[in-house]
């Protein structure tokens, strides 16, 4: 009894792999690796590298939007839907801030909704997030959406503390 204890937790905390007991035909072999550009090798640029490689070309292109320097870029105090694949499926807001970080970049989002303020916070590039759809645009530049004011500060913080300012922003919409 004793040994067939010890066999049985020798197999269960041994290591070694068992061999596959189907067909051959069911392993599907892993892609070919793509080496690497030298300077990546060497840790030179290495986040733009991996940038371009583990990002989607949408997510690229969303992630390009809320740069500084795109034509079409997402400026505070514009109004946004973004749709997600989650409940809540779309949140329409105030663009608050942006926090620029590569792959990482996020946005704050504010609504009043049944007279409590809701902030939610999106990061541009996860896999939660649909699609960011500009309703009113801040600054005057582009052309999708409605022409807003454009605002004097990166960060929009101010509309916590003062609702009617909100209220201004968002009334232009309707």
């Amino acid at each position: 009894m004793l040994n067939a204890f010890r066999r049985c937790a020798q197999r269960l905390m041994s290591t070694a792999t068992q061999p596959y007991p189907f067909s051959k035909v069911a392993i599907i072999p892993p892609p070919p690796a793509v080496p690497a550009p030298e300077p990546a090798k060497a840790g030179k640029g290495l986040m733009p590298y991996l940038t371009q490689r583990l990002l989607s070309p949408e997510k690229l292109e969303l992630l390009a939007r809320f740069g500084k320097r795109h034509p079409e870029s997402i400026r505070p105090g514009s109004v946004l839907q973004v749709t997600t694949k989650h409940a809540p499926t779309s949140f329409t807001g105030v663009l608050l801030a942006i926090r620029r970080r590569g792959a990482d970049t996020s946005f704050i989002l504010r609504n009043v909704i049944n007279r409590t303020g809701v902030e939610v916070q999106f990061f541009v590039c996860s896999p939660h997030v649909k699609d960011v759809k500009v309703l009113m645009r801040a600054g005057g530049r582009g052309t999708e959406g409605r022409q807003g004011r454009r605002m004097r500060r990166a960060k929009l913080f101010y509309l916590r503390d003062s609702p009617d300012k909100m209220t201004a922003i968002s009334a232009g919409l309707r």
